[in-house]
């Protein structure tokens, strides 16, 4: 075993301990989101982490699934829209739970065989997505702060939620509503001038920046072709080469969002300089979870090398931790500028996500989100 599989599979079991630790957590015996930052059971950490406990192959951690998927349908609202907490039925607001509660249905359906498992929930939660799709054609709206990024403005019809809507679509069978999906993406989300999708469009407004997990999803899902796929890789590769030279990036990991949303820009916020600085959380951080799906997408295109580097650096980079006596921090994100941990330690999806891009790697392949 060479140094880089070392290092790599030395992470994998550190990640299992953070999962058989968070789940269950203090609150009816739900997961926790973070072992000691976050007890709530959020439930777009949960769904997105229900892949990487799907490849652990541990049955304990497994059987958690059903019972965060049946808790999730017990609350939904009357119009079918899914809680941003599991156990809580007024946390509403988010555009992304739903979508996410839809795909991560589908992916334990298919690993547990359980066909129509949910269904009037699943029924209720399509009815939703179709209400929210202005144009009938499967792309859902969104305000802004309503995703994942509570710090971060993406109006209109966002990348990231959208790829997640395609990928639901898809793992279904819908072949004639993910076909629209796609085109729209295709159509309506392409910058001239560079290989990456645009994060969102509204009407005459486009935002111009790069989304890493909005573009990884949409290239494991083949929203783009092959080259298309390749290109955006190239473009990130070059990209961060020049944040490393101008000395706004430390290691080679790619950031959330590039480039980072500077003072004075047009998007800029105020609130930004005290919650959301250049480099930092929704504005160029490093999540773990997020780079994650970017080794996924390597693998998708087929470059196994770049993705074993990859995770090899992400391996690294989780050592970081707030608590100096962990060995592995599995933070929730880190400092672009300085690789130094932030948030919390232990994040459950940080943790789930090593174990399933460790899983696609090994099999060199995308697994549970290809049919």
């Amino acid at each position: 075993m060479n140094d880089q599989e070392s290092c790599i599979k030395e992470a994998r079991s550190a990640a299992l301990d953070v999962l058989r630790n968070n789940f269950p957590g203090p609150e009816d015996d739900h997961p926790r989101t973070a072992a000691w930052g976050y007890p709530e059971p959020y439930t777009r950490d949960l769904m997105i982490s229900s892949l990487g406990v799907l490849a652990s192959g541990d049955k304990k951690l497994i059987s958690s699934i059903s019972t965060d998927l049946e808790v999730l349908a017990e609350n939904q609202s009357d119009h079918g829209l899914v809680p941003g907490l599991i156990d809580d039925p007024e946390d509403l607001g988010a555009t992304d739970t739903t979508p996410l509660f839809l795909l991560g249905l589908e992916v334990f359906r298919r690993a547990s065989g359980k066909r129509n498992y949910l269904e009037d929930a699943s029924r209720a939660a399509n009815t939703w997505m179709k209400y929210q799709s202005p144009f009938n054609n499967g792309i859902i709206a969104q305000l802004p702060t309503t995703d994942w990024r509570d710090e971060h403005w993406v109006f209109g019809y966002g990348l990231y939620v959208n790829s997640l809507v395609y990928l639901c679509l898809k793992l279904r069978g819908e072949k004639s509503q993910a076909a629209e999906v796609k085109d729209f993406v295709n159509k309506r989300l392409i910058l001239e001038d560079k290989p990456h999708y645009a994060l969102y469009t509204y009407k005459i407004y486009t935002g111009r920046r790069f989304d890493l997990l909005g573009n990884s999803l949409a290239i494991i899902g083949g929203i783009p072709n092959e080259e298309r796929g390749r290109d955006i890789v190239r473009w990130v590769k070059g990209r961060c080469r020049r944040l490393r030279v101008g000395g706004n990036l430390k290691g080679d990991l790619p950031p959330v969002l590039l480039p980072y949303i500077e003072p004075g820009d047009e998007d800029w916020r105020a609130r930004y300089k005290d919650y959301n600085k250049p480099g930092e959380y929704h504005n160029g951080g490093i999540w773990p979870f997020a780079v994650g799906f970017y080794v996924v997408a390597l693998i998708k295109l087929g470059l196994l090398e770049e993705a074993n580097r990859t995770l090899n650096s992400l391996a690294a980079l989780v050592v970081g931790s707030e608590d100096p006596d962990l060995s592995f921090g599995f933070n929730e994100w880190y400092k672009a500028q300085t690789g130094e941990p932030e948030g919390h330690d232990w994040q459950t999806w940080s943790a789930a996500t090593f174990i399933y891009a460790e899983e696609c790697l090994k099999n060199e392949r995308v697994l549970f989100l290809d049919r």
